[in-house]
């Protein structure tokens, strides 16, 4: 009954209020992976950009974007020592891993938001071959959102640094995806994203947090710091996977990222959820998903 609706006359601030909730959550997942940031602000726009490439209505592009966005909810499920495991993963270990979709759908249960993102974090894994997880799905049995996710996050994958091995260049990864086209990926869709790579519409995500906003280097772990849109010159960010500190100087108009050479405190370290960025999501979502009328038939599971 959490999620029963309330009340209101302001059926948008109710609305609003929920999506904040939901990227939220999803960015607190994120945030326990020190390697992975700025991985759903890029898989929602990568997203966005292939469902705009396949013919997608501005609805049904946004609808997958915020699917793109909430993708890994379910990761909250899988022990730290799995998520940041600097090597390769055991069989077991793995085995964990494929619980996330899982366990997404259920921490959706009764959210009134639901439909717009279940199929993208319950079936972002699935593979068009059937060996996919958590179910087999094959081909067309696969939601189109699902497919377009699923392409997405593998691509963002592969591009991004990991303690074992540095991100693929693009050229690299859209190889892979051509090669698995009609196994891992749906084939239609991986061939359009192959001509968004083509097209260099690709490189303004790659190594991003946010548009036009690239990750800066720790010394140590590598592209792995989010320098967030509101910060400014003497602010302080931190490596969230080795603790060093850094200093924001502006080198031609561009902050940096300068090592201090101290550390950081437990407090410094700590979490805290982007809410301008989750707020400029919303704003680009919120006029074109059918948040009132998820609102008004929605009831409690």
């Amino acid at each position: 009954m959490f999620w029963k609706r309330k009340q209101t006359n302001d059926d948008s601030v109710y609305a609003r209020k929920l999506m904040q909730s939901l990227l939220a959550m999803a960015w607190f997942v994120e945030a326990r992976d020190p390697y992975t940031g700025g991985h759903l602000w890029r898989v929602a726009r990568l997203s966005r950009l292939l469902a705009d490439a396949a013919g997608m209505s501005a609805a049904e592009s946004a609808q997958i974007s915020l699917g793109g966005f909430l993708h890994d909810l379910g990761k909250v499920g899988v022990p730290d020592e799995i998520l940041r495991k600097p090597g390769k993963l055991t069989d077991e270990e793995y085995d964990h891993i494929k619980t996330h979709p899982r366990i997404g759908l259920r921490m959706l249960a009764g959210h009134p938001l639901k439909p717009l993102a279940e199929y993208a974090v319950g079936m972002h894994h699935e593979r068009p071959d059937g060996k996919g997880y958590p179910s087999g799905l094959s081909a067309d049995k696969i939601p189109l959102e699902a497919r377009i996710v699923g392409i997405c996050d593998a691509f963002d994958a592969m591009t991004s640094h990991r303690p074992y091995r540095a991100g693929m260049p693009i050229e690299k990864a859209l190889g892979i995806i051509r090669a698995e086209a009609g196994k891992q990926f749906d084939e239609a869709l991986a061939l359009r994203f192959v001509d968004l790579g083509k097209e260099g519409v690709l490189e303004e995500v790659v190594g991003h947090s946010d548009e036009g906003i690239p990750l800066q280097n720790c010394p140590m772990c590598g592209p792995t710091l989010v320098v967030r849109r509101e910060q400014k010159k003497g602010e302080a960010v931190f490596c969230r996977n080795c603790g060093g500190a850094f200093e924001l100087k502006l080198d031609e108009a561009r902050l940096i990222a300068i090592p201090t050479g101290e550390a950081g405190t437990p407090a410094d370290l700590e979490p805290e959820a982007d809410h301008a960025l989750i707020e400029r999501t919303i704003e680009q979502m919120v006029d074109l998903l059918p948040l009132n009328h998820l609102l008004h038939h929605s009831k409690p599971e």
